[in-house]
């Protein structure tokens, strides 16, 4: 009965989270990590370079192209702007190379102290909550990525395979396709669209 309590819980944060604002199955993975190469942050207005690398990334001919426009989309997110949060944020990184999740979460409780404006903090412990199997904390944390940046490609990602966790296949496909719309060369979400909309909504006759 808990069980299932908790399951109705997480499936209506889920739907506040997607408001306006064989099968294929959705792995645990690297859906929210920020990946370990990246280019130095460009100057200039942070927002108004968001909005041009994201409709570089739609009109990307191909997958070589826009995984160098991905990249600097993440070196953005990355950026915080403060000496300490980077400290801290590459303890983060330290910790997690050592496999001790338990410092990476109280380094990013501490960072998210510090900064709650900042989403790679939200993002980076949403993924560590997920590898602990904790999938209610990753969830809420994952909506707080998506509260302050709504296009996060990684997060509904991380937002679809939760939901697949929880055979919530509808909630999951609505993910995906928001992820899609962001992204549309995310490798293996297409393969997930396309067995869950068959799932959901059934084939075409």
């Amino acid at each position: 009965m808990r069980n299932r309590l908790a399951i109705l819980a997480l499936s209506a944060a889920l739907a506040a989270a997607l408001a306006p604002a064989p099968q294929a199955r959705a792995e645990p993975g690297s859906w929210t990590e920020t990946p370990d190469k990246l280019p130095r942050v460009p100057r200039g207005d942070r927002i108004k370079n968001l909005d041009f690398l994201f409709e570089a990334l739609k009109a990307a001919p191909d997958a070589d192209a826009a995984k160098l426009v991905e990249s600097r989309i993440w070196a953005l997110w990355l950026a915080s702007g403060s000496d300490t949060t980077d400290l801290l944020m590459s303890r983060v990184k330290t910790a997690l190379d050592a496999k001790d999740n338990k410092l990476a979460v109280e380094l990013l409780d501490a960072v998210l102290a510090l900064r709650p404006d900042y989403v790679e903090g939200w993002n980076r412990r949403a993924t560590i909550h997920f590898a602990n199997k904790d999938y209610g904390k990753s969830l809420a944390d994952i909506r707080q990525v998506l509260a302050r940046e709504p296009r996060h490609f990684g997060a509904l990602t991380g937002l679809g395979v939760i939901m697949q966790e929880f055979n919530e296949d509808k909630l999951a496909l609505e993910a995906f396709r928001k992820a899609l719309a962001v992204n549309p060369h995310l490798s293996k979400v297409p393969d997930f669209v396309k067995s869950l909309t068959e799932k959901v909504e059934g084939r075409d006759i």
